[in-house]
């Protein structure tokens, strides 16, 4: 806890907890600038650290993101499991309420991710309030058919089928498999899963592997992607703000098909493709997914 108020304290954000309807969900929250904040969703097995790298580099490019708004989702980080089933659109309540408790009133919203279709949902569901979205490596429909069809979906996503396996082994265990994740965290081996994930390991900050393998959660994990399984066009439908992606080209879970559904209905929507990135472009290329952000900004 000590560590992770440090990490908060260092840019300017202090730790809140905001009662929804949810349950409380624990954020770090900067000032907003003329009732604008910038939301940051991290996707599943992530907390708000995923963003530290992010925050960072804004920071040392002297032009820090001080009206953060970074939201550990419910069950996630320091978040406490949710008092009942969340699907996008609730998930997306949630964040509004912490947005609104911080003082926003509008926001541009980041989602990484399975927090990618929780920002499309926010977007959807608050259309006045949301000014723009950018999303990095989003939940798209080749990840939430093998969701839908483990069989038929994952056998075009196999690096998928095996984590849904993998979790749902590790959730069988004493105690949801956290025990076992712990220790394995503790010697240094947890963080290396996120290597497939990954186009460049070594040029991301030891932290950031770190807080991973603290983070992986494999019931919570097997929640959001069944909650998940509901999203799709007939949501994105209803965003009206511009919607911008960024994805790393050695991506195992999104592709060029899942930028091409999302371009037939998301308004303005574009994708950057980024080389030397995989599925975590905002670790492993914090300064793409920052330029992105500050085009988002000068259309607001």
């Amino acid at each position: 806890m000590q560590a992770e108020a440090e990490a908060g304290a260092e840019l300017g954000l202090r730790r809140v907890v905001v009662a929804t309807a949810a349950g409380p969900v624990v954020a770090r929250t900067g000032v907003p600038e003329d009732g604008a904040v910038v939301v940051l969703l991290h996707g599943a097995a992530g907390s708000w650290r995923d963003w530290l790298p992010l925050l960072r580099l804004a920071a040392a490019e002297g032009r820090p993101i001080r009206n953060a708004v970074a939201i550990d989702l419910p069950g996630w980080g320091e978040s406490p499991d949710p008092i009942r089933v969340l699907d996008d659109g609730a998930a997306a309540d949630a964040v509004a309420a912490v947005a609104r408790a911080a003082g926003a009133v509008r926001w541009t919203v980041l989602g990484h991710s399975l927090g990618g279709i929780v920002a499309l949902a926010l977007a959807a569901r608050e259309p006045v309030a949301t000014t723009g979205v950018l999303l990095i490596s989003p939940t798209g429909p080749a990840v939430l058919e093998a969701i839908r069809s483990p069989l038929r979906g994952g056998a075009g996503l196999p690096w998928f089928a095996g984590m849904l396996l993998a979790m749902r082994a590790l959730s069988a265990l004493p105690g949801g498999g956290r025990p076992l994740l712990r220790a394995l965290g503790r010697i240094g081996l947890l963080g290396r899963l996120a290597v497939p994930l990954l186009a460049r390991p070594r040029s991301v900050d030891p932290e950031v592997l770190r807080a991973f393998g603290d983070a992986v959660r494999p019931a919570a994990f097997l929640r959001a992607a069944r909650a998940s399984a509901t999203a799709g066009p007939a949501t994105w439908r209803g965003v009206r703000a511009p919607v911008r992606a960024v994805r790393g080209a050695r991506d195992v879970f999104v592709g060029a098909a899942d930028a091409d559904a999302f371009a037939r209905v998301l308004p303005g929507f574009s994708e950057a493709v980024v080389a030397d990135a995989g599925h975590f472009a905002l670790a492993e290329r914090p300064d793409v997914v920052l330029g992105a952000l500050r085009e988002l900004e000068r259309l607001a």
